[in-house]
């Protein structure tokens, strides 16, 4: 050829760090033999790349006309998979310099570190053409042809086994641009030639590269990554459509956030609600379902670490050109990115939500009403995350309809002068709450309540202490904060005389239920009310501890008498002139009180007590 230098076959044998660093990408860095083809289509498609951005500063380029693309081939009966792409191509110097000696990348550096003990896989990360060896897990001989996209140079043939060097040849005349790898597979490895196989594979890793990839024929990557592309130039209908792609339905997502940034890592994702709660159709616990990427390429479909536990019912794509991955690009060589990347995308997210509940209010609900128990399990969970979440949380309360939720700003928004705390009550349902005792100081004061219903809420407020710089304070505790009634009428009431008798008489009767007893304002509708002591564990804690088998440590509420109840008077009453009634009476308020508060271990002792107090009024 004139003008072209002609290159005779040559032999030439892998440098010793060559063939050991080909023994630890075959045998010590991939899990899955799979993974080779989708080094071997991501280089295609960096090839292709790397061209178009030459085509921007270079006018003279080999087969102008050739479009960038990527062609996949299998041919079962030869036991053959081809792998080709219209990129950037390489002369002869540089396939001998990357298929042939990889010295310049720091591999001798690398193997003596590895023999000392100070080096792993991870630490080859990025170095071009360690990917390609991959292909020999699975590969008897692999034949690369390639035509650089220089004009002048010559069309290059490298055939190895893997073994112990490579032969080069000049490739023929019609060679097209760009670089051709043919893999004669091992007979264990015939599966790589079957067509599903490959296009399964193809699918799971490469299905949104920027390039077209003709398999067999036909176009594979229809569907394209639109969460690289400005928001701003996707519509409603191809978010949805994408959605149906990645999470294999046809219901369209309840919400969408499509996310970039430039700073401090570079990052673009787009993650999807879905309409319905995966978790409340019986399925149990669902998996991570946002899949991280790198240019495009999928690295891993379930990163079990990318996103908070709570963030599981999310859906989508997480990518990021800074990930620095290891040879087989199966796991993150700095877990620290990787916390990173997990933490910007859920103070992202967070702000979506908080977005959201302005934008649209009856939106937010119907999202609180499908994945409440995900936020609140972020409350408990997150302790860097818990003061924004717990201002997504929605509830009811005393100055709520039925059925309307509000939150803890529209609740600060409404507090009284007066009031130095945000007031909450647990129970199994605002009807029951309704009739709590509890609120009875509370009304009083013309205080707003959260109502907390669902299990576990007890372990989100105390979780949360604060919000706003607001206190959180359980109503059904001892140490309440409350200010002072300006009105209270005390000629119902027991004069200090009395008061004393009878708390020090309880106090003594019930040493071993409570830890004391005293008069007050604490409730108006029932005779006594039994409140949790400070160091006290919650009902719900008591609950939970038991279930898990563990020791339940002993309660010591403090009751407190309402002195104006007809039924405390009497008692107060009773106590000297028929102490035998009055034991049964104090045991049938104290009991009732318990049972009310949720503390009484023994119910049967309520109905005990009752009973004999009937008996006694009965036969007295």
């Amino acid at each position: 050829m004139e003008g072209k230098l002609s290159i005779a076959m040559e032999k030439q044998a892998f440098q010793t760090e060559v063939r050991q660093l080909l023994d630890i990408v075959i045998h010590a860095f991939y899990s899955d033999r799979e993974v080779f083809v989708r080094e071997l289509v991501s280089n295609a498609s960096d090839a292709c790349e790397k061209l178009r951005l030459k085509q921007l500063t270079e006018s003279s380029i080999y087969q102008p006309e050739r479009e960038l693309r990527l062609s996949i081939t299998t041919d079962e009966e030869k036991r053959t998979l081809t792998i080709a792409d219209s990129g950037i191509g390489m002369t002869r110097e540089e396939i001998v310099e990357y298929l042939g000696t990889i010295a310049h990348s720091g591999t001798k550096k690398f193997l003596e570190m590895a023999k000392e003990g100070q080096s792993g896989p991870q630490d080859l990360i990025g170095q071009f053409g360690v990917g390609f060896y991959s292909v020999f897990m699975a590969a008897d001989t692999v034949e690369v042809c390639s035509r650089s996209w220089q004009p002048e140079a010559t069309p290059v043939r490298w055939v190895s086994d893997g073994q112990d060097g490579y032969t080069l040849e000049e490739a023929p005349e019609d060679t097209p641009r760009g670089t051709t790898i043919l893999i004669h597979l091992k007979e264990d490895a015939a599966d790589f030639a079957k067509k599903n196989r490959v296009r399964y594979i193809v699918e799971k890793y490469s299905n949104f590269v920027s390039f077209p990839i003709d398999f067999n024929g036909e176009h594979l990557n229809t569907v394209q990554a639109i969460w690289m592309k400005n928001k701003k130039d996707v519509t409603a209908e191809e978010y949805n459509s994408f959605y149906h792609f990645i999470a294999h339905t046809d219901t369209d997502p309840m919400s969408y956030m499509h996310f970039s940034a430039d700073a401090p890592i570079v990052l673009n994702s787009v993650l999807f609600v879905p309409a319905e709660n995966p978790e409340s159709m019986g399925f149990g616990r669902c998996e991570p379902q946002v899949s991280l990427y790198c240019h495009k390429v999928l690295i891993d479909g379930k990163p079990e670490n990318l996103l908070p536990e709570w963030l599981r019912f999310l859906v989508g794509v997480v990518d990021s050109d800074d990930l620095p991955l290891n040879i087989s690009r199966e796991m993150l060589q700095d877990n620290s990115l990787l916390r990173k990347i997990s933490g910007i995308i859920t103070k992202r997210f967070i702000k979506h939500l908080e977005e959201l509940a302005k934008a649209d209010a009856d939106k937010y609900e119907s999202f609180w009403r499908q994945f409440s128990r995900f936020i609140k399990e972020g409350v408990v969970t997150s302790w860097e995350h818990k003061e924004a979440l717990g201002k997504l949380l929605r509830f009811e309360s005393t100055f709520t309809e039925p059925g309307k939720l509000t939150s803890f700003a529209d609740y600060i928004s409404r507090m009284k002068e007066n009031q130095k705390a945000v007031y909450v009550l647990f129970g199994a349902s605002r009807a029951q709450l309704e009739n709590s005792p509890y609120l009875d100081a509370l009304k009083q004061r013309g205080f707003e309540v959260a109502f907390f219903t669902e299990g576990g809420d007890q372990f989100v407020v105390d979780s949360l202490i604060k919000v706003d710089d607001k206190e959180l304070q359980n109503i059904s505790r001892a140490n309440l904060d409350l200010p002072p009634l300006d009105d209270q009428p005390d000629s119902l009431s027991l004069d200090a005389e009395q008061a004393k008798s009878l708390t020090d008489w309880l106090t003594e009767a019930f040493k071993d239920k409570l830890s004391r007893v005293s008069t007050g304002d604490r409730t108006s509708s029932a005779p006594a009310i039994a409140l949790q002591g400070q160091n006290d564990v919650s009902p719900e804690v008591k609950a939970y501890l038991k279930a898990m088998g563990q020791t339940v440590p002993e309660s010591h509420p403090e009751l407190v008498l309402n002195p104006s109840n007809p039924i405390i008077q009497k008692l107060a009453v009773l106590q000297s002139e028929n102490p035998e009634l009055a034991k049964l009476l104090a045991d049938q308020v104290v009991n009732t009180s318990l049972l009310l508060a949720g503390m009484l271990d023994d119910p049967s002792a309520l109905a005990s007590c009752s009973q004999k107090l009937l008996e006694k009024l009965l036969h007295p």
